[in-house]
């Protein structure tokens, strides 16, 4: 099968067409013939640092970057009981770890995948995967109806996919972007814009009762500030919360999580569910072909996606 594999960490040029043996399967996986991939921050995070590698592979070589994938099941483990040969399915496979997902075949867990709703495309399908389980996974356990929520990169892929998701539990929301995504943001449900560029979130929000951040740093601490006392912010940005921003923090009793996502078929079958149901749509900005996989990777690094990029094989 084609591939595409890195044999060390850096620029695009690292990224290199093979032809690879397919996948074998254990029993309680599945192999996905794969017809898109969605691409995301992260994938080119990991192929650009030795660390990142480490971190997800373990620093073995060759690496078969990508997690999100859209398909049909075309051989199935022993073990396998949630799905049929035939069936197309979407999912994040092996987050964190490595999902192998930039391949014509793919093997997964049952457990990392969810049945397609008939009416999204591959396409669509393979956008709802790592950005919209980060944004589900990052809410739905704490945000309820009539909350105050604060959605930091609003435009990006978890930030449209957090909006939609806020506004589907009932939450008013308030998501920050550039000013010329600000429509953009209207569209997919935010009740509010602020300009990050031009505004300054402490001038005008209180009594917040959730923030998402992605961006870490300043723009951390000043959401603390603008919090209800006991809210909660996920920040997707940190892997431990800094003594500056605890200290910050308890002052308002406000807890801040760092929150890395995992792979999870109950929170996939969920998005499936919204996705059917159209209370979720993910934004595919741009498609691209397999052998077009640097300029997805290119298009990413700029910082001026709106919403998804997708690869289509």
């Amino acid at each position: 099968m084609k591939a595409i594999v890195i044999e060390k960490p850096g620029g695009i040029e690292n990224l290199i067409f093979k032809d690879v043996p397919k996948p074998y399967i254990k029993e309680n996986e599945v192999l996905v013939e794969v017809k898109a991939i969605g691409i995301n921050p992260v994938d080119y995070k990991i192929r650009s640092t030795e660390q990142g590698i480490n971190m997800m592979y373990g620093g073995r070589y060759p690496v078969i970057l990508g997690w999100d994938i859209s398909g049909v099941v075309a051989q199935i483990g022993e073990n396998v009981s949630k799905f049929n040969l035939g069936d197309n399915v979407f999912g994040m496979v092996n987050f964190p770890g490595a999902g192998n997902a930039y391949a014509e075949f793919v093997a997964s867990p049952e457990n990392h995948l969810a049945k397609m709703p008939e009416n999204v495309s591959y396409e669509e399908a393979a956008a709802t995967t790592l950005a919209a389980l980060t944004a589900l996974q990052a809410l739905q356990k704490i945000i309820k109806k009539h909350d105050k929520v604060l959605i930091h990169a609003g435009s990006g892929g978890v930030g449209h996919f957090a909006i939609q998701i806020a506004k589907q539990i009932g939450a008013y929301v308030t998501a920050t972007s550039s000013a010329k995504n600000k429509d953009f943001i209207m569209s997919v449900g935010a009740d509010e814009h602020i300009d990050y560029r031009t505004q300054k979130i402490e001038e005008i929000l209180t009594d917040i009762d959730f923030v998402l951040d992605s961006m870490a740093g300043e723009v951390l601490l000043n959401s603390v500030k603008v919090m209800k006392e006991g809210g909660t912010i996920v920040s997707l940005a940190i892997t431990e919360v800094s003594e500056d921003i605890k200290a910050e923090a308890d002052k308002k009793n406000v807890t801040v999580l760092p929150l890395l996502v995992k792979s999870d078929s109950d929170d996939m079958k969920t998005l499936s569910e919204l996705l059917k149901n159209r209370s979720v749509t993910p934004h595919v900005s741009k498609i691209f072909s397999f052998e077009e996989m640097a300029k997805a990777h290119l298009e990413l690094e700029s910082g001026r996606t709106i919403g998804k990029v997708v690869v289509k094989l």
